[in-house]
């Protein structure tokens, strides 16, 4: 069986705002939930040039439409 429970941790424990769905002794899973977003890396514009290009003939149809055109 598988439960979520809401509680939160303070102080070294876990106080849980429900009663557990169980009595018996259960390995239990925990997820701390934080409010802290991770830092963003700031884009450096223009950090691509010259490693991308397009070639001249980009627009040209393509050879295997041909018939279709």
């Amino acid at each position: 069986m598988l439960a979520t429970i809401k509680g939160y941790y303070e102080k070294g424990k876990i106080i849980l705002e429900e009663t557990a769905p169980v009595q018996s002794k259960t390995d239990v899973i925990v997820t701390f939930l934080t409010d802290e977003k991770p830092q963003l890396l700031k884009r450096v514009p223009g950090a691509l040039k010259g490693k991308i290009s397009i070639p001249d003939n980009f627009n040209d149809p393509l050879e295997d439409l041909k018939e279709y055109m």
